[in-house]
């Protein structure tokens, strides 16, 4: 019992010390997030842009592995591969508003088809707890991809950074959450 005192509470103690920071990374992240809210064209070009200079090193690191493999057949299949990767890259990085609409449009299909197939998962569930929770995720889900399709491309512009810039909000409030949590918890255990 004793062991499990002391686990816990240097665990505390650990959090403790790191949660001042884990405050002012969630406050940054939050920040970031309203910022690409508030300008999604630019952030969505930004997001496309990164992920275009991944594909180019990626790509880069792919041919560079070919020709240290151990067959002629598996060099070649992963030059292919590193090309290709390498291709997109430069395509995306080069011309991102591009890279952008095409996202848009991959997001829009993928949200539509993955409602569809969790609302026929949550009709298999009902009439279990949880199941019109499901549902209603499913539904907003299909709503969110129509709403994309139907104003495609114009909704590139706006869809892939704004969505991104969500997602930081979110994570940076639970980041604050977190970090204020273990603060509150280290005193009442002090």
């Amino acid at each position: 019992m004793v062991d499990v005192r002391e686990a816990v509470s240097s665990w505390v103690q650990t959090a403790a010390k790191n949660a001042g920071w884990l405050v002012v990374l969630g406050v940054v992240t939050l920040v970031a997030g309203l910022l690409a809210m508030g300008s999604p064209l630019a952030s969505g070009l930004g997001v496309v842009a990164l992920i275009g200079i991944a594909l180019v090193i990626g790509g880069i690191a792919r041919i560079m592995a070919a020709f240290s493999a151990g067959s002629f057949g598996q060099g070649v299949l992963a030059f292919i591969g590193g090309m290709i990767t390498f291709a997109a890259g430069l395509a995306l990085a080069g011309r991102p508003g591009i890279g952008l609409t095409t996202l848009t449009l991959l997001l829009g299909i993928y949200l539509v088809v993955d409602g569809i197939s969790s609302a026929i998962l949550a009709f298999h569930v009902r009439p279990d707890k949880g199941w019109g929770w499901m549902l209603f995720s499913a539904i907003m889900g299909v709503l969110l991809g129509f709403l994309l399709l139907r104003e495609w491309p114009m909704s590139g512009a706006w869809a892939i950074g704004t969505l991104t810039g969500v997602n930081l909000v979110v994570s940076g409030s639970s980041m604050i959450s977190i970090g204020s949590a273990a603060r509150s918890l280290a005193k009442k255990v002090s």
